[in-house]
């Protein structure tokens, strides 16, 4: 091929320095490199928009391939083509002439062909006595040889664009499907949670999205969307949780102990054992004053016999006392939080966050349950109400309520002394805050 000589338009047609710059690139086609020229032609047809051709001038483009010789472009094969307007105009599905040259001049502004123009403007070949051919004008495929490899990397980075593209839209909108029936869905059946907000950040998000949306916006859409329907999932689960555990109310009314919940209401508080101080220091509070209370609430035994109260374990006596569900609630006011409804009207309530609760603080079921049994459900689930107000002092609650489960069955604590702690503690608080 001679290609090693700058050579210019013919007629009227003006010489560019971008014309200059792709005959530098042509001469620099590495030794032995070929390829072949439809695979090649459909990596230009996948890296059109960055190449900047239009669909048109692909025709034209494959209707030059067509006189290249054999399948295979080579520099040793020789790299012009040299068809007539009239023949080339019947390969290109009949384009006129002047769209013929409007967008020859395309793939040569875009850097994929070559003029090597006679000097009358003729395309032709001269051959030898051998018929080889020794010398040729016409339109020059050497650019699109030489940058074979910039256009397959541009196709294959176009192809991986547009399957992200595809990708990315039809997760945004899975997305949005799964945001919009959940919401209805929670809004039909009552459930309680702010739907009306989550719609707005709904239709906000989409009302953001361009009609002609790109990848940079998909993928932010369907970020925040994503967000969305995690946090209307996370609240469907709650009230899911919260009606699994109202149907297994059974298995916890199993462990009542000869209870009335509803007798309760009617009594006041008071205090088992004098040993029972010992869970008011686990809650950082000082045993002096609670012995004495202990030791009021037991005054009545000491004139009745004149001798000092023992003991009674579970199971040698009596169960542990209840306290009105009031004075629970005014020591831990944290529990209402997690009741139906985000209240707590009785003794069915409270259980029924306890057993929320119980699953938040990483309390195994096995270890509640053997609460229930040693202390009665009521109590049980004071004790978690008392662990939840006191968390941030606790290392390990599931820990902790084993240790108070069995000292409970040995008689050794007393639920009293921990609410009275409590209260005080948030009397306090409520005067500093007053």
């Amino acid at each position: 091929m001679e290609n090693a000589y700058v050579t210019t338009p013919f007629g009227r047609r003006a010489m560019s320095l971008d014309m200059l710059a792709s005959q530098q690139l042509a001469e620099q086609i590495e030794p032995g490199i070929t390829r072949n020229k439809w695979k090649l032609f459909r990596a230009v047809c996948e890296a059109r928009p960055a190449l900047g051709v239009s669909d048109r001038a692909l025709t034209v483009l494959d209707a030059l391939l067509t006189f290249y010789p054999g399948d295979e472009i080579s520099e040793d094969r020789g790299l012009i083509v040299f068809p007539s307007n009239a023949q080339l105009s019947i390969r290109a599905r009949g384009m006129t002439a002047a769209t013929l040259r409007r967008h020859l001049a395309v793939l040569v502004d875009a850097g994929l062909i070559l003029r090597r123009d006679s000097a009358n403007g003729k395309r032709y070949a001269r051959r030898d006595r051998a018929g080889e051919i020794e010398e040729a004008f016409g339109f020059s495929l050497a650019p699109l040889l030489a940058r074979a490899t910039e256009i397959e990397a541009l196709a294959a980075q176009t192809v991986a664009d547009r399957e992200l593209l595809r990708i990315t839209r039809e997760r945004l909108t899975i997305c949005r499907r799964d945001v919009a029936k959940l919401v209805a869905a929670a809004i039909d059946e009552g459930a309680r949670g702010e739907w009306q907000k989550i719609t707005l950040m709904f239709r906000s998000i989409i009302e953001r999205l361009p009609r002609a949306a790109g990848i940079e916006h998909l993928v932010s859409a369907l970020d925040e969307m994503s967000l969305l329907r995690e946090e209307v999932v996370n609240q469907l689960e709650t009230r899911t949780k919260t009606q699994k555990m109202r149907t297994n109310e059974s298995q916890i009314e199993r462990h009542i102990q000869n209870s009335k919940p509803e007798s309760t209401y009617e009594l006041e508080p008071g205090f088992e054992t004098k040993q029972g101080a010992k869970s008011a220091d686990r809650f950082g509070q000082p045993s002096g004053p609670i012995a004495s209370e202990n030791e009021i609430s037991n005054s009545a035994g000491d004139a009745g016999g004149g001798k000092k109260p023992t003991r009674r374990p579970i199971g040698e006596g009596g169960a542990m006392k209840s306290f009105p569900l009031g004075m629970v609630l005014q020591a831990c006011p944290d529990i209402s939080d997690y009741g139906p409804g985000g209240q707590i009207a009785n003794w069915r309530d409270l259980m029924t966050a306890a057993v929320v609760v119980r699953s938040m603080l990483g309390v195994s079921p096995s270890a509640y349950e053997a609460a229930c049994a040693a202390m009665g459900p009521e109590n049980a689930a004071t004790v978690i109400a008392c662990i939840l107000e006191r968390g941030g002092h606790i290392n390990s609650a599931g820990g902790y309520l084993r240790d108070l489960t069995r000292r409970t069955e040995a008689g050794e604590f007393a639920i009293g002394p921990m609410l009275m702690s409590l209260v005080r503690a948030n009397s306090s608080i409520r005067r500093k805050v007053g």
